[in-house]
């Protein structure tokens, strides 16, 4: 698989150094403005290969994204300390029209995977600016969410994150929907499981583990400036599941028709992702609540898109 990351920046770099020690990549090259920092990183990610992959990567132009299977979308401005994914929008939109038009010039066919935040409205944007296929251009969307929500669920029960089924839904940002409902760990419900764990899923640690999901991401650039292992990790996890035809069903953002009576809207939901792109899109059953959740979180992002 030949991947190619326009911007290597942190979150770009780190996807190419994930690509490469997971071998999910063969061939990864790195665009960016500042082509001395994606000589740098190519050059320094190049090192480890011989204790992972004999993967190739390399910087370039965008003529040499052509052939690329995946082209991820990590350019953009950071997320500065306090700053929401939103008040990024018109700056990164901004510069989406030019790297949109080189997809299109050199690797028409490729799958468009957006990364840059606000990822639900650069999705959509992404989408609407290629005209492609909506199978063919996607998010990262809550697939990380999803990831931080399983974990925090595992490590309060004390079972590995990978026994526990639990979805983030909605925006990728502050108005994403955790789904208890219908969460099970080991073909139990997640109640079920507390019970036998001897454990309280009260109120108070539902919104415990919904606090720190929600607002990881400020804690962590806060502390260190910005987000990047979490979501190369997230980033490489795709391109597994299209790569090796998976059908994996993850949380990514992807364009709605109608959301709870919302239209016209990328968001997150269960979607089987394979060498086809998104093939398929799951509505789960959602408790009243959940649903009422989920249709405000795309109240929200139809309102935003409305602005750009």
């Amino acid at each position: 698989m030949k991947v190619a990351i326009v911007g290597a920046g942190q979150v770009g770099s780190a996807t190419a150094f994930a690509l490469i020690l997971r071998g999910v990549a063969r061939e990864v090259v790195l665009v960016d403005i500042n082509k001395q920092k994606a000589t740098a990183e190519a050059l320094d990610i190049s090192h480890a290969t011989t204790f992972a992959y004999a993967g190739k990567i390399y910087s370039g132009d965008y003529a040499d994204i052509k052939g690329s299977d995946v082209v991820i979308i990590a350019a953009g401005a950071n997320q500065k300390p306090k700053e929401t994914r939103i008040s990024l929008m018109q700056r990164n939109v901004a510069i989406l029209k030019n790297i949109v038009d080189n997809i299109l010039k050199y690797a028409p066919k490729a799958f468009v995977l957006v990364a840059s935040n606000p990822v639900d409205i650069m999705t959509n944007h992404t989408l609407k600016l290629s005209g492609l296929p909506q199978n063919q251009v996607f998010g990262s969307g809550t697939i990380l969410d999803t990831s931080r929500f399983r974990t925090l669920i595992g490590e309060y029960f004390g079972v590995s994150s990978k026994s526990v089924h639990a979805n983030v839904l909605g925006e990728h940002g502050d108005s994403e929907v955790l789904v208890w409902s219908n969460a099970d760990i080991g073909t139990l419900s997640i109640e079920e499981f507390a019970q036998e764990r001897h454990k309280s899923l009260s109120e108070e640690v539902k919104g415990e583990i919904d606090n720190h999901v929600r607002y990881a991401a400020y804690k962590i650039i806060e502390g260190k400036g910005a987000t990047f292992y979490g979501i190369a990790g997230a980033l490489a996890r795709i391109c597994q599941a299209i790569s090796t035809n998976e059908n994996a069903v993850l949380t990514v953002s992807s364009f709605h028709q109608n959301i709870e009576g919302v239209e016209d809207v990328c968001l997150s939901l269960p979607s089987i992702v394979n060498k086809t792109g998104i093939e398929q899109v799951f509505m789960p059953s959602l408790s009243d609540k959940e649903r009422e959740l989920l249709a405000l979180s795309a109240l929200k992002l139809k309102n935003y898109i409305k602005n750009i």
